[in-house]
């Protein structure tokens, strides 16, 4: 688990400057921009304006550009919103993608041929889909986005996920004085407090930036990033992921679109699945603990015409998780339902794809070795909450998954999103098959309540395709 909220830490190294720092990102092998989305940067590590905006404003300006600039700072330090500048975090996220990936691919609009491409895959997977599991379709339609289209829809979601954790630490730089003393100092804690806004701004928006060189739809960190019933596909990154694995693109295409209908299924049919997850979450900011004596020491010495001083402070460790039970069973929590979703979308896909898709085993391996290696999830949970996604959780999860299709058919799999008390626990995934063959678990009540939840009672249930008789290869 790592130990650091917003990854506050070492920045990856990005390009200043067109292709001077192109050059110079290839020559030192920096560049990765993925390894620490979030991280704030150390002075003098890497590219000096990368996670400060400072330094991002003025570090490379001519004279013409240096009023815009001066206003730009007024507009941070008069920053009154909430405990994250979202406006500044969009225009970062903007000009991040605007410089394109690290390989020097740069974003593009979509195209008719594309989207209509993306459109029949997505018509095709749920069609697959429905051989596999209970779960109805979740997309309403099909679309398929820039990386910039992918930044406006999924900033929304963003901001609740993120506002949690970063009120919880915004919150302690006012409240570390006496109270008879927040009253003299008020005006610095407010810049303080402007100035943290603007920092959490920056990182999140270069963290959403990268992330849309990278992912290839709304679901890949295991959240649902954008509206609700839109199945979205990335053209451009779906075209980079396939570079090089000797697979036809539209095999490609079409396994990622099983993905994305799959998680599309998972989250407009559970209807609890998303307030658990985003619940998990802010669960984890409550238990976040402030160095209130290192920050006390940052409110005695801050110098406002020096407010470096203050990104200097937060690198250096002054918010930690909390080690308490509380704090663990939160992660722990997380961790363990990001599993089962990733691993039910891991099974269901790959019960769908391999009868059809030659590439299906390929592709399967290609993911997973992603996820080891830390993909856009693993880097997002990592650097935004301390949360450390364990391949070895995904690959139990989906073991699981299947083996239970194996026991108990898909009723008897997908019935078990029916409440978050019938889901399989942390210690479920350390022995996979003691929960598939549990005897205690008796499925014929079950059965029952999920025949009377579909009477009318229950809205916690998940919206499952029931009295269809056995769909085998006569479905849909």
């Amino acid at each position: 688990m790592s130990n650091t909220p917003f990854g506050f830490g070492l920045p990856p190294e990005e390009p200043e400057n067109g292709d001077e720092g192109k050059k110079k990102d290839q020559q030192s092998g920096g560049g990765q921009g993925p390894a620490n989305p979030f991280g704030f940067g150390s002075p003098g590590a890497g590219g000096a304006g990368a996670d400060n905006p400072l330094a991002a404003m003025f570090g490379s300006l001519n004279p013409a550009d240096l009023g815009a600039a001066f206003q730009q700072l007024g507009q941070m330090l008069s920053y009154e919103g909430g405990p994250v500048n979202w406006d500044m975090a969009k225009q970062i996220a903007r000009q991040t993608v605007s410089q394109g990936t690290p390989d020097g691919t740069k974003d593009a609009s979509v195209n008719p041929g594309e989207r209509s491409a993306v459109e029949e895959a997505v018509r095709l997977a749920d069609l697959w889909l429905d051989d596999v599991t209970s779960l109805p379709s979740g997309a309403g339609s099909a679309v398929a986005w820039s990386r910039a289209e992918w930044v406006e829809a999924t900033l929304p979601v963003w901001k609740e996920l993120v506002d949690p954790v970063a009120e919880r630490v915004g919150a302690a730089m006012g409240d570390v004085l006496p109270e008879e003393m927040q009253a003299m100092a008020g005006p610095l804690i407010g810049m303080m407090r402007s100035m943290g806004g603007a920092m959490f701004g920056t990182q999140i928006g270069q963290a959403v930036g990268v992330l849309a060189g990278e992912v290839v739809g709304s679901t890949d960190v295991g959240l649902p990033l954008g509206p609700a019933g839109k199945a979205a596909l990335l053209p451009l990154n779906i075209e980079a992921f396939g570079k090089d694995l000797g697979v036809p693109k539209e095999e490609v295409r079409l396994y990622l679109a099983l993905r994305e209908a799959a998680h599309q299924r998972l989250f407009a049919h559970v209807p609890w699945l998303r307030s658990h997850l985003f619940g998990a979450v802010e669960g984890y900011a409550r238990g976040i603990k402030v160095d209130t004596a290192k920050l006390e020491d940052v409110v005695g010495q801050f110098d406002p015409q020096n407010p470096e001083e203050l990104q200097q402070a937060l690198q250096q460790g002054m918010f930690q998780p909390e080690d308490t039970p509380e704090q663990k069973t939160a992660l722990a929590r997380l961790e363990t339902a990001l599993a089962l979703v990733e691993g039910w979308v891991d099974a269901v896909v790959h019960a769908a794809a391999k009868p059809r898709l030659a590439s299906a085993d390929a592709l399967r391996e290609t993911l997973r070795r992603r996820r080891a290696t830390g993909g856009p999830a693993e880097q997002t949970f990592a650097t935004l909450i301390g949360l450390e996604l364990r391949p070895r959780r995904l690959r139990d999860a989906s073991r699981l998954w299947a083996s239970l299709t194996d026991a108990r058919g898909v009723d008897g799999r997908d019935g078990l999103w029916a409440h978050p008390d019938m889901l399989p626990t942390a210690s479920d995934l350390d022995d996979p098959d003691g929960f598939v063959h549990r005897e205690q678990l008796d499925f014929s009540e079950l059965d029952k309540m999920l025949g009377e939840a579909a009477g009318g009672g229950s809205t916690e249930k998940p919206d499952l395709k029931k009295d269809e008789g056995d769909k085998g290869d006569d479905a849909e």
